[in-house]
């Protein structure tokens, strides 16, 4: 018997220290209390349990048998060489919660082989129990042994140590799934060849360097909101991917500000990023007599300008989103004043621009104006209102930002990442 005591209370505070349930860590310690007396005391190709009662400290072990018969196991007798290959010594598998010697990789269609440690046939079985039926397993009581060697030991203790890091991989992944798409709070941890290492709690989130925004510096110990691109399941523990340079990054910040975003009464449309430099947001209320602009900017600017500091001071325009396509593409050239719009055919359009507004319609580098199309996605043909004929910049002959998409960008779904 066990020290109650001192197992109950060690149980418990691993659960606590690793936020994982305790009948988790109860079923590593039977887990590698099995493993440790097979080690010690059993034949590789037995398959072994262990019951550990938290309430009484008593451990009882099993050996477990399958009920088979002819159609469900090969009854050939084993040749020499696989005599051979069992009688060889192998390494236990600790990620096998039985701790049975693995079987062979089986031919389809082929049944595995009559192991006596490991099978019982129905015949015997139902002089045990009448109504067993194949492939039920029995359990046959083994006697009780605690005094394990240095190997057993040993076993028992890599046993434990992998269940416990599966059970904590797993309450990680259970906490975290429901926030892919979502704002986290981190902590710069570490740089690594271009990746940042974020603290976000429990784990450690990955920002690669194109999910960063360009020019934007990261210092240890810097705390700020992460979008949660993905989350990855591997041996080595969750891989949660986290992004600065997300178009929706941005809208999840507004959300935060600002709550008609976050009831719904005021959604954002569409938007289009170019990370570090500037965003353009169509916005469009659900509810009569509230101003969607209004509720981002907020009063004196101070929604629009606590998400922009979030972001390094990143420069947003706010717009109001139109069915109309003429006087949403003018709304997007803002903050030029468009003095018409010709919509032409194949979702193109020209846009005729005041000669003193020119220059804002564009852009520097003509950022403007390729951010006005990837938010409404038609293509903007810039002209002049005082030649017409003659297109000042042509939808072709759009420079492009480094990294850039070349689509719209729909706030109500999840877009590609715009760096």
């Amino acid at each position: 018997m066990f020290d109650l005591k001192v197992i109950a209370r060690a149980i418990e505070q691993l659960a606590e220290e690793k936020h994982i349930e305790t009948g988790k860590v109860v079923e590593a310690v039977e887990a590698a209390l099995a493993a440790a007396y097979k080690k010690e005391y059993e034949k590789r190709g037995e398959v072994v349990r262990a019951k550990f009662d938290l309430k009484t400290g008593n451990v009882t072990f099993a050996q477990i048998k399958t009920v088979a018969d002819e159609t469900t196991v090969d009854m050939t007798p084993p040749s020499e060489e696989e005599i051979a290959a069992e009688k060889a010594p192998a390494e236990m598998d600790y990620r096998n919660s039985r701790y049975e010697a693995p079987e062979p990789v089986l031919e389809e269609g082929k049944l595995p082989r009559y192991n006596p440690d490991r099978y019982i046939l129905i015949k015997e079985a139902q002089k045990i129990k009448a109504d067993v039926l194949l492939g039920e397993e029995l359990e046959f009581p083994l006697e009780t042994k605690i005094d394990f060697g240095r190997i057993a030991s040993q076993t028992a203790k890599q046993n434990i140590l992998q269940k416990l890091r599966e059970a904590e991989r797993d309450s990680i992944m259970s906490e975290f799934k429901n926030k892919e798409g979502e704002i986290v709070n981190g902590v710069i941890q570490r740089f690594e060849r271009g990746t940042t290492y974020v603290d976000i709690g429990r784990a450690t989130g990955v920002m690669f360097y194109n999910e960063s925004i360009p020019g934007e510096h990261y210092r240890i110990g810097d705390r700020m909101k992460f979008y949660v691109t993905a989350i990855q399941n591997d041996t080595k523990g969750p891989g949660i991917i986290l992004s600065r340079a997300h178009p929706r990054l941005v809208v999840k910040l507004f959300a935060l500000e600002s709550p008609e975003i976050a009831d719904g009464s005021v959604e954002i449309q569409a938007i289009a990023r170019e990370a570090g430099n500037r965003t353009k947001i169509a916005v469009v209320s659900h509810m009569k007599g509230v101003d969607p602009v209004g509720c981002c900017v907020g009063q004196r600017g101070t929604r629009v300008m606590a998400v922009s500091g979030e972001l390094g001071q990143e420069k947003i325009d706010i717009i109001e989103f139109s069915e109309d396509p003429a006087d949403f593409i003018a709304h997007a050239l803002s903050p030029a004043k468009v003095a018409r719009v010709e919509i032409m055919p194949r979702r193109e359009a020209r846009a005729f621009i005041p000669d003193d507004q020119l220059s804002l319609a564009i852009g520097k580098g003509g950022q403007n104006v390729r951010l006005a199309h990837r938010l409404t996605g038609w293509k903007i043909d810039i002209r002049a209102e005082s030649s017409p004929e003659t297109a000042v910049l042509k939808d072709e002959e759009m420079p492009q930002a480094e990294g850039a998409e070349e689509t719209a960008t729909d706030a109500s779904t999840e877009p590609k990442t715009e760096a």
